[in-house]
């Protein structure tokens, strides 16, 4: 796990110290080891974790023994080991343990077909000096990010990061009005876009080659739609939960490979239980060594189930309810989130990784069982809307209006009423768009009232255009599936992806998902959609793969989700230092003050939750301050 950063020039030299400028920003990433070097059109720069292969000889920029290759990588290749040794068989020969080098000699034998043989995460950046030509790749499910300008005259820079990206002055930090548009509608920004005009991000499962003389070449070397598209058959529901079982094991198995101290974040839920389970089939149970992390709010920490399960299970488990000072920490976290993010997640995800660094160097987490398993609430408002489909929308508006006024706002972890209060708003949508409603901060209204006239321009292109996108590709498909194809594609890698990224390598940790495998995603793509979701239960082949190793009540726990008690430090603590902040005329972007203040005054007494949407507006204005943004592109 690193941090990969470089510089491309067909027309003259590439400056050097543009590339340690970008380093330098990304030094959080790899603290033990730096690595630049020039190559005549390009300069390559490596923040380095060690994780597999500790020694020198696995340092980078990494060439292979002729010297026509060189590489910058950030991941891990979990099955580098049998494709070592395939490579072995055909001639290759290795100077280190490391699985960079593998890419490398994978990428001689097999060319830009090599992608497809990588069951890891990764972003790397590889370069033929011979054909003058370079190669970009990202992990088929995103894990692993990596931003990118292109230069007109053909040239382009790339960094694992947009504020490392940045450093070459060249890129003008003008505020991109798509990017804006997608983070005022769900707290995130999709697929190649950026906050940063002209800044993209290399979708997954995408790879660029980048030749002289020859426009760029984009490509996506997986397609998860066909999984979906192509339903497995079984003789029975159990064996169906033993493959399932059989794979989260193999899928363990290879991401325990490490040369450093390894653990596992653990919450209770079924996720993270699996993956401790999983474990302690493959060590001694006192050997895996557990982390959990809760509030003083009672609803949003979950640390009596956690040690619950660590005890059933006999792992050693570390855990610790933190007291953070909110109005200090979130200018932290909007910095090196490196984009504007506001999924309250990723307060607690920081905590916890800073915890559980004091220990460990790597760590499992069950991130991806719900997207590939269908364990969000949002595909049971999807059943109840597909089932409710016959109602007229007047009903169901009257019935919205009706909650709203006589059901009392809480600031529980997503509360009864909030999710009630979500699904009323939505149920008159299509299926997809009520899919993408429930995910929704600002509407496409809430919008027109935050934003003054002049602004209003950002909203010419509508995020919801990438949903469907998504959707077309399995449209033939049950609409449960859709719905999970279009939250992999969307939801998972723009939000829960950037959120571990983050916070993780915020703290030179690097964290690793079973669930994630592609094998298994690919596997759970082609269950039948009621091996998925039985009635209104939830993740069913999952439960059933575990009951043998699982207590019962953890199987039949109802989700959680890992969130931070942003609502009530917004009606507290929060509020005189962020509500200026808000209203502050500084900046790209002037929100409508008497609206800003509706949200807040709504907020404090309770009418409805708007934490959410404070939270957007405070940490895209701590960017904006720390990025150095001062004006919006047009659309």
């Amino acid at each position: 796990m690193c941090g990969i950063c470089g510089k491309l020039s067909w027309t003259e030299p590439p400056d050097r110290g543009v590339v340690e400028r970008m380093s330098t920003k990304i030094a959080h990433r790899g603290p033990d080891g730096e690595g630049i070097v020039d190559l005549g059109p390009l300069v390559l720069g490596h923040r380095r974790l060690a994780i597999i292969d500790l020694s020198a000889a696995a340092k980078q920029p990494m060439s292979d023994g002729s010297g026509q290759y060189w590489i910058v990588f950030n991941g891990e290749i979990y099955n580098f080991l049998s494709l070592r040794q395939e490579l072995i068989d055909l001639g290759a020969q290795f100077r280190t343990r490391s699985d960079t080098e593998v890419i490398l000699e994978a990428y001689k034998h097999w060319g830009p077909a090599c992608v497809r043989r990588f069951n890891g995460m990764f972003a790397f950046a590889l370069w033929d000096a011979q054909a003058r030509r370079l190669f970009l790749g990202r992990d088929r499910l995103g894990k692993k990010p990596l931003f990118y300008y292109l230069f007109p005259d053909g040239g382009i820079s790339f960094a694992s990061g947009l504020k490392a990206l940045c450093e070459d002055r060249r890129i003008p930090r003008i505020l991109n009005p798509t990017g804006l548009n997608h983070y005022l509608s769900l707290n995130y920004t999709l697929t190649a876009e950026t906050m940063i005009k002209g800044v993209k991000k290399l979708p997954a499962a995408n790879f660029l080659v980048v030749e002289a003389a020859k426009p760029p070449h984009q490509e996506r070397y997986w397609d998860l739609a066909e999984s979906f598209r192509n339903k497995r058959q079984f003789t029975s529901e159990a064996e169906a939960a033993e493959e399932l079982r059989s794979l989260i094991d193999d899928s363990v198995r290879l991401r325990l490979i490490s040369d450093v101290p390894l653990g596992v974040f653990l919450s209770g839920g079924i996720d993270s239980s699996t993956i401790v389970a999983s474990m302690c089939q493959q060590h001694p149970p006192q050997d895996v060594h557990s982390f959990s992390l809760g509030f003083k709010e009672k609803s949003y920490s979950e640390l009596d189930e956690a040690r619950r399960v660590a005890d059933a299970l006999g792992v050693t488990h570390r855990d610790q309810i933190v007291l953070p000072n909110a109005v200090e920490l979130l200018p932290r976290i909007a910095s090196l989130a490196d984009e504007p993010f506001a999924d309250t997640s990723i307060i607690p995800m920081y905590l916890l990784a800073e915890f559980a660094r004091q220990q460990v160097t790597v760590c499992l987490s069950g991130d991806g069982g719900d997207e590939v398993l269908a364990g969000y609430e949002t595909y049971t408002a999807d059943r109840i809307h597909h089932l409710m489909s016959w109602m007229p929308a007047w009903f169901t508006q009257s019935v919205s209006r009706a909650f709203d006024r006589f059901w009392p706002v809480t600031y529980d972890k997503v509360s009864f009423d909030y999710k009630v209060r979500q699904f009323l708003e939505g149920a008159a949508y299509s299926p997809m768009r009520a899919h993408y409603h429930w995910r929704t901060i600002f509407s496409e209204e809430e919008k027109r009232a935050l934003l003054p006239g002049p602004f209003q321009r950002i909203m010419e292109a509508d995020p919801y255009s990438h949903f469907m996108a998504f959707d077309r590709e399995v449209m033939d498909c049950q609409y449960l599936d859709r719905a999970m194809y279009v939250d992999i594609k969307t939801w998972l890698v723009d939000d829960i992806l950037v959120k571990v990224d983050r916070s993780t390598m915020a703290h030179a940790l690097e964290s690793r998902a079973p669930f994630l495998d592609y094998r298994l995603v690919e596997f759970a793509a082609s269950l039948p959609v009621g091996l998925k979701m039985k009635a209104f239960n939830k993740k069913y082949i999952l439960k059933k793969s575990q009951r043998e190793r699982l207590p019962k009540w953890v199987i039949r726990r109802s989700k959680q989700g890992f969130n931070a008690p942003i609502a009530i430090w917004l009606a507290g603590e929060m509020r005189d230092q962020y509500s200026r902040l808000i209203s502050s005329q500084d900046g790209p972007i002037l929100f409508n003050h008497d609206y800003v203040e509706k949200l807040w005054s709504e907020h404090e007494n309770k009418v409805q939750d708007h934490s959410l949407k404070l939270l957007a507006m405070i940490n895209f204005q701590l960017w904006c301050k720390d990025f150095e943004i001062d004006n919006i592109a047009e659309p």
